[in-house]
């Protein structure tokens, strides 16, 4: 809970700054001219509210959304040894971590993979595919887990969800404020808002979004790096090496759209499309556990 009002205290000085900024830089005389400006408490407030709203929701449900998307099966009570194994380790990790137990699920995928989620670090979800249990060593394994468990208590997920709210508030912010200063300065629309504003503002909520993107994706690939490196803390970075390298000689299987950024390895790119990547590659993460990078 300090975190999240820590991190949502910082957005509001951002937003707060923002409106201070652009009165300062005299855009909201800009505005104003001609009449009929735009409001930019309101349009702040506005933006603040559509921009936060989607991303929260989705982090309140998202436990309940990965379970119904992956079909993915809580173990309430181990039925054999291996999840009797799986829920003691995680028990385990999550006492190292000082976080509370997260649900231990099992989901029917022939591939190797895993995913946590969950709103806050004591009310989380780890889960594992099949597939990662039948081509994975135990230990490979307990270094899988540990990375899931590394990314609830340095609280990815509201992170994440946080700054998804944060990027959406500015792109709404933005794409309104060049559509109205199309609409004024080149079209010169005196009152209200013409056809230019709407098609304007739509096509720079667009540009502006994929532009916000590459920064979320940024911020994804940097909290990798941080859960690899929990995960090596909790057990040995030569563990953690071994579950990277096992999953760079496999085939992952992506998760839905909806639960891709929290898998254990986001699958490969380059070029351009590497910016947009939810994961750094294994090899980059490989050689930071060694020291290399």
């Amino acid at each position: 809970m300090k975190r999240i009002l820590l991190f949502l205290g910082t957005n509001i000085a951002v937003l707060a700054v923002l409106s201070i900024t652009m009165r300062l830089l005299g855009i909201d005389s800009l505005l104003d001219e001609q009449g009929a400006g735009l409001d930019m408490n309101a349009l702040i407030i506005y933006a603040a509210v559509i921009g936060f709203s989607g991303s929260i929701i989705s982090l309140l449900i998202s436990k309940w959304t990965a379970k119904h998307l992956t079909g993915a099966q809580v173990i309430e009570q181990p039925k054999n040894d291996t999840e009797r194994w799986l829920v003691n380790t995680v028990k385990r990790l999550a006492q190292q971590a000082n976080i509370g137990m997260p649900e231990v699920a099992i989901y029917n995928s022939p591939q190797p993979n895993a995913f946590a989620t969950g709103a806050n670090k004591n009310n989380a979800l780890v889960a594992v595919s099949t597939g990662l249990m039948r081509s994975m060593t135990q230990d490979e394994v307990e270094a899988v887990l540990a990375h899931e468990v590394s990314h609830i208590a340095n609280g990815d997920m509201v992170t994440m969800a946080l700054i998804q709210g944060v990027v959406n508030t500015f792109v709404i912010v933005l794409s309104r404020v060049i559509g109205h200063l199309v609409d004024r300065t080149v079209f010169k629309v005196e009152r209200g808002h013409g056809p230019a504003f709407w098609i304007t503002s739509i096509i720079a909520e667009l540009v502006l979004g994929i532009l916000a993107s590459i920064i979320v994706m940024w911020f994804s690939r940097q909290r990798e790096f941080r859960a690899d490196a929990g995960a090596a803390s909790l057990v040995g970075a030569p563990k953690m090496v071994a579950a990277l390298q096992r999953l760079a000689g496999t085939s992952t299987e992506p998760l839905p759209d909806q639960l891709h950024a929290m898998g254990i390895s986001g699958g490969k790119g380059g070029g351009l499309s590497a910016l947009f990547m939810t994961h750094p590659p294994l090899e980059e993460r490989i050689n930071a556990l060694r020291g290399n990078r």
